[in-house]
């Protein structure tokens, strides 16, 4: 199990190698706002765990484990990011928020989330419960039709009356 700090410095360099070609410490450092004494250490860390190859002064390169692990964090921030600028948070805050979710998310969860974007997304046409949630978003109430009583979920009829 790895933990938060190891996924952002993984995720840090496969970022930096893609745009780059290479990393190095001075790149982590700067990309994670540390000191490069911190980055060092955590090198020394990630190379016995078996997530990096590291040289001192040199490059670092991802191992295939490290880069399984950082390109699955991607994926979790992609979807956590994507599925929360669908609801409407603003980009810096979604930015913000994916970043500390990745760490948490179930795969499970992670599923659902990608099919329901994938869903929404495949539509020409927003659904109309979608559209229904941001109209409640934005003024804080519910239209008569779409007021339900308890937590059951609307009835055939109600939602032909609601269409």
């Amino acid at each position: 199990m790895t933990t938060e700090r190891t996924e952002d410095y993984l995720k840090a360099i496969d970022t930096i190698i893609e745009k780059k070609g290479y990393s190095q410490v001075k790149d982590i450092a700067r990309f994670l706002n540390v000191s490069p004494s911190s980055v060092t250490g955590m090198f020394k860390k990630l190379t016995k765990e078996g997530y990096i190859n590291y040289e001192k002064y040199g490059g670092v390169t991802l191992t295939p484990e490290g880069k399984k692990v950082a390109r699955s964090t991607k994926e979790k921030y992609s979807v956590l990011h994507e599925f929360l600028i669908l609801l409407g948070v603003d980009e810096i805050t979604a930015d913000d928020d994916a970043c500390k979710m990745e760490h948490a998310v179930t795969p499970q969860t992670l599923e659902k989330l990608t099919k329901f974007s994938e869903f929404v997304n495949s539509k020409d046409e927003m659904p109309k419960f979608f559209r229904h949630f941001m109209e409640f978003c934005e003024k804080g109430e519910i239209s008569d039709c779409k007021k339900i009583t308890g937590k059951a979920s609307l009835s055939k009829n109600t939602r032909k009356e609601c269409e």
